[in-house]
């Protein structure tokens, strides 16, 4: 072992020279203890925030995409012609799992005095249920129940509630397009019976959306064979927009106005906010970690001065400043990785477990911390990616390395005959 390094262990310990430095030595090794636990308790902090801040992106990701496609396919008129076609087309793409067309138009329910405005989708429910999870997510009925001619709807939990409806119901659905008449435009109404309620947990889906069958969107909305569009669903959510792109020209041999989307465009807004915020915390939580780290100065500086008899010595016996400089790196790098390594695996511990600890922290408490009357994602979720523990640990390591140059280059700076002279 080279001795800038021996030297640089045996420093990081609380080994008074004599008697009379023992409480300065141990308040040094004290001081030292102190920025070990607070860059691992940093570490932790910032690896638990990021698992649980993916952790509601992925289940937000996830609520969201049982509703809306991963690629939309639709007609820049609003009807799509002959989908048939086009379905077959999207489906023979290696990438795509699944095709099902749906009719969406906006629409007006009123029950008993109560009036809401929404969107109406028309689906075939043996299609619908391989492009979206309605099926996971049905409080009251299955989606199986909607029939051609019998004009049943499903609702969102939200909506059933602001209409007061329950199963069975009958609600009266108005359509914009509306019947001429010699007096009037009047607006096309129809019946329908409620048959199910529906919860994805996305306020935005809940309070408007209802279900009906794909022929009766198509008869109340005069659309004859027409939809409004196609839906696929793909292997890899992030492939979405270049299996988009590469279903297009041969999407445009049979409707030539044609237009794909896909869920990064529809809600790139909200997503985009998710991960602003996701990288404000990063920064906001790695100043914890800074200071933590550049609590590292002041104990070098502290070491520096208690050593500078110790410094002295070496210099003489022939030690170079760069040595020097080297000891109280390694001792800096040391306290350093010594604290990044407990905050990585105390982290990590606590992002794995935190649908465990988090129930116990309640239960000791007596209080929840995201209430089900109020949330919709009432449990911490959380979803730990290496890649950001490794971001965290290269950052913490160099944080660590900055904080350690100054104080090493102060202590190789010393001048023996200097040091010695009151010794």
């Amino acid at each position: 072992m080279i001795y800038e390094l021996l030297i640089g262990l045996r420093y990081t310990r609380a080994q008074p020279r004599q008697s009379g430095a023992d409480s300065s030595n141990r308040f040094i090794s004290f001081i030292a203890l102190i920025s070990l636990l607070g860059l691992a308790l940093g570490v932790a902090a910032l690896i638990v925030v990021l698992s649980v801040m993916n952790g509601f992106q992925k289940e937000l990701r996830t609520r969201i995409l049982g509703v809306v496609s991963h690629v939309q396919i639709s007609a820049q008129d609003g009807a799509l012609t002959d989908w048939q076609s086009t379905l077959q087309i999207a489906a023979k793409h290696p990438r795509v799992l699944a095709a099902a067309p749906f009719v969406q138009e906006q629409g007006m329910l009123s029950f008993d005095g109560e009036v809401r405005g929404m969107l109406v989708r028309g689906v075939l429910p043996e299609m619908e249920n391989r492009v979206a999870d309605f099926a996971g997510h049905m409080r009251i009925g299955k989606l199986e129940n909607l029939r051609a001619g019998e004009f049943g709807m499903i609702l969102g939990s939200e909506l059933a509630r602001a209409l007061h409806v329950v199963v069975g119901d009958k609600v009266t659905l108005l359509a914009p397009q509306g019947l001429v008449t010699p007096v009037a435009v009047m607006p096309r109404m129809k019946q329908f019976r409620i048959i199910g309620i529906f919860e994805v947990g996305m306020f935005e889906f809940d309070s408007g959306l209802a279900l009906i069958h794909l022929n009766d969107a198509q008869a109340l909305y005069r659309m004859g064979e027409d939809v409004s569009g196609v839906r696929l669903k793909v292997d890899e959510l992030f492939a979405a927009p270049l299996i988009g792109r590469e279903l297009l020209p041969a999407l445009r041999t049979v409707a030539p106005n044609a237009w794909v989307s896909d869920w990064t465009r529809s809600h790139a807004n909200f997503f985009r906010a998710v991960d602003i915020e996701k990288r404000m915390m990063f920064l906001i939580l790695l100043l914890i970690v800074a200071v933590a780290a550049f609590n590292i100065v002041s104990t070098l500086v502290m070491a520096v001065q208690d050593k500078r008899a110790d410094i002295a010595i070496l210099r003489t016996l022939g030690a170079s400043p760069q040595s020097i400089m080297c000891i109280f790196i390694v001792q800096g790098m040391l306290i350093g990785m010594i604290g990044l390594a407990a905050g990585v695996v105390g982290g990590v511990a606590l992002a794995l477990n935190v649908d465990v600890v988090v129930p116990a922290l309640e239960h000791a408490l007596g209080l929840q911390f995201l209430a089900k009357d109020v949330y919709y994602i009432s449990d911490l979720p959380s979803d730990l990616q290496w890649n950001d523990v490794g971001i965290i640990c290269v950052v913490s390591f160099v944080l660590t390395v900055v904080a350690t140059l100054y104080p090493s280059w102060r202590a190789s700076l010393t001048q023996p005959a200097e040091a010695l002279r009151y010794e």
